[in-house]
């Protein structure tokens, strides 16, 4: 069964080995959809959270995508391959039998908080135009600027050695491969991602996750799409009536007690509860960003 106009969000539980292009184009053709996207790449390898914007919330994704993120993520050391998971080829081989648990608390303690990481050469981050991986599987290796990023928390969840599992708490933006590596790296002994699975990004969780085999086969899985709202939920809200609805809906700017602070961004709701748009302040008016006609 199909709806002629979603418009809303599916928390999905990534199956490790799909892209997340797999999984857009499959729910796609699964659900006769024509926009369908995502708010947060997620490697083949790894599992959990994907954020799918359906319908209009399409036009939402860049307000959800810097949500934070949780990672559960297991890091094998004393291995370094190309692409910092088990993925790629194995460069190097270290011994780690010298290695202590308390060693790796003392090279975790140096990626809390604000840090540059270089991103993967095997990352879909671009350089002249080119994106990293393909100049990676071109023989090219090219100097990556860092990028400015947060580690909100990063504890030791089990310590098996070689094996380290981690709860990482972080920025949007982050590579959790590129982490793995730099903490090899600082013990002097190298590391990879052997697994990884991303446990929460923004307000969606791996607990509500519904598998994707499990939405194809939902008697109706209009059931499973999430209100906007809920992806939306630290942006604050504006109440607006019908002649205010009316008039954004036609681009036209509103009074509704609009604050002085240009800089925020609001999401503006029918009596009835509906997103109608995004809204931005603007000399004491409420001037619309994106506005859904639903």
């Amino acid at each position: 069964m199909t709806i002629t106009r979603p418009f809303g969000f599916l928390n999905i539980d990534k199956p490790r080995g799909m892209t997340s292009h797999d999984v857009v184009a499959r729910i796609r053709r699964g659900l006769r959809i024509k926009k369908v996207g995502h708010a947060g790449t997620l490697d083949p390898m790894a599992t959990g959270v994907l954020v799918i914007c359906l319908g209009p919330a399409t036009r939402l994704s860049e307000y959800v995508m810097p949500g934070t993120k949780q990672y559960r993520a297991t890091m094998r050391l004393g291995v370094t391959t190309t692409t910092y998971d088990a993925e790629g080829e194995v460069l190097q081989e270290r011994d780690v039998s010298h290695i202590t648990q308390d060693d790796i608390e003392h090279a975790l303690a140096q990626f809390r908080g604000d840090i540059a990481q270089v991103p993967p050469m095997y990352s879909a981050v671009k350089r002249g135009g080119r994106k990293l991986y393909e100049l990676a599987r071109a023989g090219e290796v090219v100097e990556r600027p860092p990028r400015p990023v947060t580690i909100h928390a990063l504890e030791i969840v089990q310590c098996d050695l070689p094996d380290v599992v981690l709860d990482v708490t972080c920025s949007a933006g982050t590579y959790i491969r590129s982490l793995a590596h730099d903490v090899g790296e600082t013990l002097n002994v190298g590391a990879h991602l052997t697994a990884l699975t991303r446990t929460a990004s923004g307000a969606f969780l791996l607990d509500d996750a519904l598998e994707l085999d499990a939405l194809f086969d939902h008697p109706d899985w209009q059931q499973c799409l999430l209100a906007p709202e809920v992806a939306l939920a630290d942006m604050p809200a504006v109440q607006l009536d019908d002649v205010d609805v009316n008039d954004i809906q036609h681009g036209r700017a509103i009074v509704a007690d609009a604050p002085t602070d240009s800089d925020m961004i609001a999401r503006a709701h029918a009596p009835d509860g509906r997103l109608v748009a995004i809204v931005k302040p603007g000399h004491g008016k409420w001037h619309p960003l994106k506005v859904f006609l639903t």
